[in-house]
């Protein structure tokens, strides 16, 4: 049975009905597919612009040597890949990946660091990595890890935007890609961003292994968050050598390209004002299935030749891609 977990946040809304049950999100994956995209399509475009799509970038600010265990990042230290741990980059480099990123025609600049969540030695350069970014007229988000009281807070003050802290997959799956943590320890950081009144970048990864039924549950844990997330990355996994899920799935696709697309379209009627990101994978994907993406609602992306640790379409891909679908950056 799938469960929808509550943040502490809610716990007043804890007996009520949630707005999204898990049974209502898996009969919208079973609609045909071509009245699921006619019905996200009009859920779109009652709340967005059609044909305009956020452009966010990502830089890794701290590559390599986590502490957690999660079976899909390839920065894991226990993990045995080719992404070695690195220092923190300095605040000037960062600040010139956020001036190449804007001039390059993005909106919001996403800083990552490998860790289980910052000391407060770790923070200090990274509220100066936003503060200047900030400056710099651009949004400003960071993901970190799991964050500790205050430390929203100190972020928000610096100038920071969006926090992105992933849940990853359904609360019943979620023991079978990362045992380091537990899935309410990534809803009581979700609720220190939203009471330090940060905006939320929460999304998951599918391709894990995981049942249709499972990604109904991962749906619906997003769309029933109070409020759901302003933003929701939906990533399609990169499988890298070295890492358990490489070798649990043998180096071969475990979702078929389709199924994405429904995983966007559902995920677009269930949080209609929120933008739904493509991210991780979209590579891979290739040009006619991320034209489905975007017919079925999806309305961002990760815009750069890479992201944390693994490769993405680069700035002129993109740029041709949006000329033959008629797309144009969201200001």
């Amino acid at each position: 049975m799938t469960t929808v977990l509550r943040g502490s946040r809610g716990a007043d809304a804890a007996a009520a009905a949630p707005r999204w049950p898990v049974a209502a999100v898996a009969a919208l994956f079973e609609l045909p597919f071509s009245d699921l995209l006619f019905r996200a399509q009009q859920v779109h475009r009652a709340h967005h612009a059609p044909n305009t799509v956020q452009l966010s970038t990502l830089l890794s600010i701290k590559t390599g040597g986590c502490a957690e265990d999660c079976g899909y990042c390839p920065q894991a230290a226990r993990h045995h890949t080719s992404v070695d741990s690195e220092a923190m980059l300095d605040v000037d480099a960062v600040v010139a990946a956020a001036r190449a990123a804007k001039a390059a025609g993005a909106s919001r600049f996403c800083m990552g660091a490998a860790w289980r969540g910052p000391k407060q030695r770790d923070l200090e350069p990274v509220l100066a990595m936003v503060r200047k970014v900030k400056a710099l007229g651009l949004e400003t988000c960071a993901t970190l890890g799991m964050l500790k009281d205050g430390q929203a807070e100190r972020l928000r003050d610096a100038g920071l935007d969006y926090y992105n802290h992933n849940l990853d997959t359904a609360p019943e799956f979620y023991g079978e890609i990362v045992t380091t943590r537990a899935y309410r320890d990534r809803l009581d950081t979700l609720d220190r961003v939203r009471d330090a009144g940060l905006s939320v970048c929460c999304g998951g990864i599918v391709g894990m292994g995981e049942s249709r039924q499972q990604r109904a549950g991962l749906v619906a844990q997003l769309a029933n968050l109070d409020p759901y997330p302003e933003s929701v990355p939906i990533n399609h996994l990169v499988q890298v050598e070295g890492t358990p899920l490489h070798a649990a799935l043998h180096g071969e696709a475990a979702l078929d390209p389709l199924e994405f697309v429904r995983t966007i379209a559902v995920a677009r009627i269930t949080m209609p004002k929120a933008l739904v990101r493509l991210s991780a994978g979209r590579r891979e994907l290739g040009e006619p299935v991320q034209a489905l993406c975007f017919l079925a609602g999806a309305n961002s992306i990760f815009y750069g030749d890479r992201l944390l640790t693994t490769g993405n379409p680069d700035v002129d891909a993109d740029r041709a891609l949006f000329a033959k679908l008629g797309l144009s950056p969201l200001p």
